[in-house]
Parts: C-alpha cells; sequence; structure tokens
C-alpha cells in the first residue's frame, strides 16, 4: 500500500506542470521549445499545404479529423496487406489476413490498440514502424485536438471558431508527444528494453533448450504506446514480457506515462476556464479542473481499493485443497511486481484507456476483473487521448441539468443555459457507449460464430464476451486474453464497434461544444449553481454510478458478480 501511495503522490508532483505546459500548448502561449519547433512546424504547415489561419467551425473539424483519420486507414490497410515484402522484415513475416488488417487498422486508428495478433510473430518491422507506431501518434494527437477544440467551446471566447485541426494536430505531436516518448524511450532503453533492427535470436539456454527471442524496436513503441493511452504492445503478452517491462523502475515509468497526459488535460481545462472568467486567483487545476480532477480521482481510488482488496484476498477454491493464499492471488501475475503494483496498473491501464497490461486479467478473482470491466464501461476515470475529459465533462452537464430541475432553475454551465437540442445530444452520447457494449454482447452470445470464441462456460465466459466489447467501444484494447477472438465474427465485430465508439461520440461532443459556443454569457447570480463545490463533485459520482448501475448492472450480475458469489458461497 505504501508503493501505491508513493506512486499516485508523485504522480500528482508531476502532472502539474506538465498540465500547464499543455494548457500554453493549447492556448498558443509562449513555450521554451517554440524557437526551434515553430520552424518544424512552418515547414510542416507548407509542405502539407495547410493555411494556418483558416478558422473552422465544429462541422470543419469533425470533418477535417474523420477525413484525415479514414485516409491513414486505407494507407494502413493496405501495408498490413503488403508487409511480406522484403523491406525491414527480416524474421520473413507474411501478409496479413484481410479482416485482422480490418481490425488492426481500426483499432491503432481509433486508439483502442485491441490486438488479435501476436506483434513479434504477426508483424514486420516495417508494419510495426509505419502502421502501428505511427498510428499510435497521430490517433493520440486525433483525440487530443478533438479534447483542445471541445474546450474551446466551451470557453466560447469565438462564436464560430474552434480552432485549426490540423494545426492542433500537428502541434499536438512536435510540442508533446514527440518529446515526451523521446525521454520515455531513453529510460526505457536504460532499464533493458530493445531497440534495434536485428532479426530474432536463438538462445541455448542453461536447461539445455534453445529459446527464440524476438528483438526490434520495442522501446519506441513501449513509449508512445503509454504517452498516448494506446495501448497493445511489441509482444502479445505486453507489458508482462520482460523485453516490454524488464523492472519495477520500468513498470513505474510505463504507469506515470499513461497517466501523465489525461491528467494534466484537466488542468489544461481549468485553466482555460480560468483565463476566460478572468479570474485573479492563481490555482494549480483551476476552480473547475479542480471538480472534475477529485471526482476522477474518487473514481480510480475506489477502483483501485476494490481490485487491491480482491485481489489479495485470494482464490478460496486454492486455499480448500492447500495451497497457501498469503501472498493473494498470484496466478497470472510477474513475481516482480507482485499484487500491489499488479492491481495499481490493471486499474490503470483501464482508468487511463490505455489497454497495456502487465498481469493476465483473465486470471484476476471475479471481483478484480470487475474492476477493469467496471472502468472501460464508464470511460471517463480520467481516460486516454483527451477523450475521457470530454466524456466526464457530458456527465457533469448532465449532473448539471438534474441539479437544475432539483432546485427548479435553468441549467446553466461555465455561463451557458443548457438548452433542449444540448440535452438531446447529451442523452445521446450517453446512450452509445452501452448500445454497443450490450447490443454486440448479445448478437456473440446468440450467435454460433460468437459462441465458438468463449473459452470458459458459464458466468466467467460471459465476462469475457462483456470485457471484449467494452475494451472496444471504450477504445481501451486490453484484453481478458481466454478468448479465442482472431476470427472473421470477433475481427468485423469489434472493429465495428472501435470505429462507432470512437467517431460518433466525438462528433457529437463537438456538436454540443459548437451549440454551446454561440450562446450568450448569462450573468452569475445567487441562484446560479455553482458546479466548483465539495457539493457538485459528490452529485457528480453518485449520478455517474447511478446511471453505470441501471444500465450495466443486469449484465454485471450475470458475469464477474455470480462468479464471485459461487467461488465465495
Amino acid at each position: 500500500m505504501l508503493q501505491i501511495a508513493c506512486t499516485l503522490f508523485l504522480y500528482i508532483l508531476l502532472v502539474i506542470p506538465v498540465g500547464n505546459y499543455l494548457y500554453k500548448v493549447a492556448t498558443f502561449k509562449h513555450t521554451f521549445m517554440d524557437r526551434i519547433l515553430d520552424k518544424v512546424d512552418n515547414t510542416i504547415y507548407r509542405f502539407c499545404g495547410i493555411d494556418i489561419h483558416q478558422e473552422m467551425d465544429w462541422k470543419k473539424y469533425a470533418f477535417s479529423l474523420v477525413l484525415v483519420n479514414a485516409l491513414m486507414l486505407l494507407i494502413g490497410f493496405i501495408i498490413l496487406r503488403i508487409q511480406a515484402l522484403p523491406i525491414f522484415n527480416p524474421n520473413a513475416i507474411g501478409g496479413m489476413e484481410s479482416t485482422l488488417s480490418f481490425n488492426t487498422v481500426i483499432s491503432f486508428m481509433t486508439n483502442t490498440n485491441l490486438q488479435h495478433y501476436a506483434g513479434e510473430s504477426g508483424l514486420s518491422y516495417f508494419s510495426q514502424m509505419t502502421v502501428i507506431i505511427f498510428m499510435m501518434f497521430t490517433s493520440a494527437a486525433s483525440g487530443y485536438a478533438a479534447c483542445i477544440a471541445f474546450v474551446r467551446g466551451l470557453v466560447g471566447k469565438d462564436k464560430t471558431n474552434m480552432g485549426n485541426f490540423f494545426v492542433d494536430f500537428t502541434r499536438i505531436i512536435t510540442r508533446v508527444l514527440l518529446p515526451l516518448s523521446f525521454i520515455v524511450s531513453l529510460l526505457l532503453v536504460w532499464q533493458g528494453v530493445p531497440q534495434n533492427f536485428s532479426g530474432n535470436i536463438i538462445a541455448h539456454t542453461i536447461s539445455g533448450v534453445y529459446q527464440d527471442i524476438a528483438m526490434g524496436p520495442v522501446a519506441a513503441l513501449e513509449s508512445i504506446k503509454h504517452i498516448g493511452t494506446n495501448g497493445g504492445g511489441f509482444f502479445g503478452a505486453n507489458s508482462s514480457v520482460p523485453f516490454e517491462n524488464p523492472t519495477i523502475i520500468s513498470n513505474i515509468i510505463e504507469l506515470y506515462s499513461m497517466m501523465i497526459l489525461p491528467g494534466s488535460c484537466v488542468i489544461m481545462f481549468g485553466k482555460m476556464v480560468d483565463e476566460r472568467k478572468g479570474s485573479q486567483k492563481k490555482s494549480i487545476f483551476g476552480s473547475e479542473g479542480r471538480t472534475i480532477f477529485i471526482a476522477m480521482g474518487i473514481l480510480f481510488l475506489i477502483s483501485l481499493a476494490l481490485c487491491y482488496v480482491s485481489e489479495m484476498a485470494g482464490n478460496p477454491s486454492l486455499q480448500q485443497i492447500g495451497l497457501s493464499q498469503a501472498m493473494g492471488n498470484m496466478e497470472g501475475k510477474e513475481m516482480r511486481f507482485g499484487i500491489s503494483q499488479s492491481a495499481l496498473f490493471t486499474t490503470t491501464t483501464t482508468s487511463f484507456t490505455t489497454g497495456t497490461v502487465n498481469n493476465m486479467h483473465d486470471t484476476l478473482t471475479p471481483m478484480g476483473g470487475f474492476v477493469p470491466l467496471l472502468n472501460m464501461m464508464l470511460n471517463l476515470v480520467f481516460g486516454g487521448k483527451g477523450v475521457g475529459l470530454m466524456n466526464m465533462i457530458i456527465y457533469v452537464i448532465l449532473t448539471v441539468f438534474i441539479c437544475g430541475l432539483m432546485i427548479g432553475r435553468t441549467p446553466e454551465y461555465l455561463g451557458k443555459k443548457i438548452g433542449g437540442k444540448e440535452m438531446k445530444l447529451t442523452a445521446l452520447c450517453i446512450i452509445i457507449h452501452p448500445l454497443l457494449i450490450l447490443a454486440f454482447s448479445a448478437l456473440a452470445v446468440s450467435m454460433q460464430a460468437g459462441l465458438q470464441g468463449i473459452s470458459n462456460p458459464g458466468f466467467h465466459g460471459l465476462t469475457q464476451v462483456l470485457y471484449e466489447f467494452a475494451s472496444s467501444a471504450a477504445n481501451n484494447g486490453s484484453g481478458f486474453e481466454g478468448l479465442a477472438d482472431n476470427s472473421v465474427f470477433w475481427n468485423v465485430t469489434t472493429g465495428i464497434v472501435m470505429f462507432l465508439g470512437r467517431y460518433l461520440a466525438i462528433v457529437i461532443q463537438l456538436a454540443i461544444a459548437g451549440s454551446l459556443m454561440k450562446k450568450q454569457f448569462v450573468p452569475e447570480t445567487v441562484g446560479t449553481l455553482k458546479t466548483s463545490t465539495v457539493t457538485f463533485t459528490i452529485a457528480l459520482v453518485l449520478i455517474i454510478y447511478i446511471f453505470a448501475a441501471l444500465t450495466f448492472f443486469p449484465a454485471l450480475s450475470l458475469g464477474p458478480i455470480a462468479e464471485h458469489f459461487v467461488l465465495w458461497g
């Protein structure tokens, strides 16, 4: 517990300066990197023919984002199909099957990084770099650009201009993702993560057998997969493999890497709101940012506590046959991390929607597995690539509306009245996520093609299905891994869920911000519902849990909850 507490305390110290830096990047304020990177950006703008002075409303911004992503999807699909060519392919990897290519390019372009393949045996180095690593940068930049535009809309300094997608997209890559990834790559290489273009090495082990050890540009992929909250991994077993995550130090580096930017987005939001209000008070998170950060922190700590306690309790079935559970449930976990770092990593990777794993989630206790599943169903406990903040603000708008009705006032948020149009879009945005998870889970368990992928009978099998579609809809990418998911059915259905879960939500959220930014500011009065109070924070957390319970509890009660009662019965 002391390990966990120290890790989280240091995270708070790290996220504050990075949040201030991200705020300056989003608002075009001077930073220490401008002297060099302004020249780099201007070169990119000239080469691509980008008019940096072009203003975009929410429709142009959303269209530009989706179109750029669609073009990269097409190029990535072609590369995966022809990767058998002898270009950075020392292990002679063949071309990827069509439905798996379809699933893979959508997975990485939507920042999901769900892997129905093993990277070390399914991809050439050329594909790892030009598709996987490339899309890890561009998908993360797309999400953070959408988040910045969304906040600009809420702040409402301009009635129509949300910024320029191409400019935001470029600046996020050059000023945020590339520098941080370079630093993290060096730190991981220091800890022993490979970074080369060598072919696989055949090692003669001390036990007298031969072992095939995969090589490649592992550190480069590992850094951006965590910084961009992408997930996946160079190897099929992700960050539980010693070559991806060799030490406790590398484990903490990867934890901070996936946590730093989602938390920084909240600080950026708070400071942009305070700037618009002309607040003279110097606040670390900003008044509105503090409310959201505390609410996210409460949700995170509740999940972490439940996961840690559940895994420390061990497995009563093993206890009954005489196996000691004093160390907790160590099945599927690495000895170098133990229960504490495994529980923290599990909670973090699904709260910050990264999707990388340092233990096998399929071997978690029922309630330990309930935690990552619920985090992905909520999809707002910090979240990743800026989208987590956007999802949380949608619930803030809902909470403002409900509380406004309770006190008999027209709901207002950030000085703008919340009308019928905004509430319809908010309701639609909230409904899409559970609809995708539950509808496609129902489809999977009602078709033979879906049932063939389930490797465990009963309650655990249903949990596998729910987890796969929750991971896809939340653009998380982690897997329960007991599911045989590399089939036509699972490749196509999860590909559709990933695509809809990503772009429908972003377009609707930009539409909400675009609607609010056109409205006039209303003066604050004594009757205005304040959203920067402890009371509102508690109300926000309760409403999130109530809606989650109403939406997902029937399915969860047939999965991990029922399995828990059977195991401990």
